[in-house]
């Protein structure tokens, strides 16, 4: 296995099918690498939320870094600021939706690594 080094900056962003901005940072599919895992960064404007969704069979943990938010997961709402690592099971519904002022950052560790045919937005 090598060493991967990448920055954030130099990694193309793409509007998800959840409508959320992401950078696909780590990904076996893209760097021959099987984490286990795959990594993203995600971003909201203020007032955007992402669409409702549910991955099958895979868990994702959210982890705040940037603004302010509510996450709803299974029904509950949690607060989403910089610091909150918010855990989501798998086949949970979920969505988060910027309350803030400013964008809301994130990064996205779906394991084991997202698929597109594991994923349904509503």
């Amino acid at each position: 296995m090598h060493p991967i080094h990448k920055q954030l900056q130099s990694i193309a962003s793409f509007t998800a099918g959840d409508d959320t901005e992401i950078r696909e940072v780590l990904h076996p599919k893209n760097d021959g690498v099987d984490f286990g895992f795959s990594l993203a960064h995600a971003a909201l404007q203020p007032g955007e939320a992402s669409r409702p969704h549910v991955l099958h069979g895979r868990s994702e943990t959210y982890i705040i870094v940037q603004g302010q938010g509510k996450a709803f997961v299974a029904g509950q709402i949690m607060e989403a600021r910089p610091g909150s690592v918010i855990f989501i099971p798998p086949g949970a519904e979920q969505y988060i939706k910027n309350t803030g002022e400013e964008p809301l950052h994130f990064w996205c560790v779906v394991c084991p690594p997202w698929t597109a045919e594991t994923e349904e937005v509503d």
